[in-house]
């Protein structure tokens, strides 16, 4: 194989890290408040790591013809630029105070709508993949419900989807890990599960997020 035709190494460990760190700033401060942990320090994070280094994640994923990665990563490193445009949107005063709370109601319904069959089909990469879009889609669900309701950092649903979205991050990191790790061993290290149903393509390796070892 010629050096243009080989693969990129995996960059899911990159963009699961990515995902894993930002939304853990995020979901502090949604379970703790702003008196605890202000919002704006997740905001150059969501920019940088969780959104361009996750959205190139998903590019290079392309290119490794991992269909699943590619569509995961791109749309949440969007999704993170997209959350840190509005809310810098926010803070030059374009969105009306009123709007600020249904607004970001519509955008976290938008993408639980979009994490609901992406929990489906993760369970045909491995199931710490699947167990990080399974809690993934139930933190969306109490944030947009909580955002319609109109609840604040740190009360109501809003907390209790920033608590379901630490444990988001955590899981993330953890496939992240077994991915880096398994990568660099001959015989895999931090177990991931296997799939819970369908079988892969033939090309089994690329058709995952991270850590294809069992």
């Amino acid at each position: 194989m010629s050096e243009e035709t080989k693969p990129f190494a995996d960059p899911g460990p990159l963009g699961l890290a990515a995902f894993a760190l930002t939304t853990f700033l995020l979901s502090a401060h949604n379970a703790f408040g702003g008196g605890t942990t202000p919002l704006l320090a997740f905001f150059g994070f969501a920019l940088f790591y969780g959104g361009i280094a996750q959205f190139v994640a998903g590019i290079l994923e392309f290119r490794n013809k991992n269909v699943f990665g590619a569509t995961a990563f791109t749309t949440y490193g969007a999704f993170w630029m997209g959350l840190a445009t509005f809310v810098a949107l926010i803070l030059f005063g374009k969105v009306p105070a009123a709007e600020i709370a249904p607004g970001l109601g519509w955008i976290l319904l938008a993408f639980a709508i979009f994490t609901g069959y992406m929990v489906l089909f993760a369970s045909r990469v491995n199931l710490a993949v699947f167990v990080v879009f399974l809690v993934l889609e139930l933190t969306f669900i109490l944030l947009f419900v909580g955002n319609f309701n109109k609840d604040a950092a740190g009360t109501g649903l809003v907390s209790l989807g920033g608590y379901t979205g630490l444990l988001t991050a955590a899981l993330a990191w953890y496939a992240s890990a077994a991915g880096l790790v398994n990568g660099m061993s001959v015989h895999p290290i931090l177990p991931v599960g296997k799939p819970l149903w369908g079988e892969t393509p033939a090309a089994v390796p690329q058709a995952r997020v991270s850590g294809a070892h069992v």
